[in-house]
């Protein structure tokens, strides 16, 4: 069984026009959701073995948050620069390509290869936009992270900081 966190970003700060869009951090209200999307994840007795973050700052900042809610070590967090701008096919292949020996893993980066990707592998197939710290969970009745697809998923949840406030 395999189990995956999509996780998107937590909400960015427009503030700092100087900054490229790779390097815009959270905003206030992302500083928040973050950590509270975090704590669900307790709620939901989560375990990861894996997170890996796309490079961008506030995937990064996001990624930390919700891994200290979780008791995630931050500096065993994997950063890969090809979460950035990734296609939907093409995070199915990372996705794909994930070691076998971790079991449960999150993916923290962008839409809308997220969203798209969560509709490609889940059997629901109805999410129209995970907002900003959002967060779609699939589980795979598989052994292998090769053989994930739509015929042997689950959507196990979805879930974003709305639903709190």
């Amino acid at each position: 069984m395999k189990t995956l966190y999509l996780l998107r970003h937590a909400k960015s700060s427009w503030d700092y026009e100087e900054l490229s869009d790779h390097d815009r951090p959270l905003a206030k209200r992302g500083r928040t959701d973050a950590p509270l999307m975090g704590q669900e994840l307790v709620e939901r007795e989560i375990k990861l073995d894996l997170v890996i973050s796309s490079s961008a700052v506030r995937a990064i900042t996001t990624a930390t948050l919700v891994a200290k809610e979780l008791k995630f070590s931050p500096e065993q967090i994997g950063v890969q620069e090809e979460l950035y701008m990734i296609s939907a096919e093409g995070l199915v292949g990372f996705i794909r390509s994930l070691p076998d020996e971790y079991n449960h893993v999150m993916l923290v980066g962008h839409n809308p290869a997220f969203t798209e990707v969560a509709n490609l592998l889940s059997p629901e197939k109805s999410i129209a936009n995970i907002p900003t710290a959002g967060i779609v969970a699939i589980s795979f009745d598989c052994s292998y992270w090769g053989e994930i697809s739509p015929d042997n998923s689950k959507q196990l949840f979805f879930d974003f900081p709305k639903n709190y406030r």
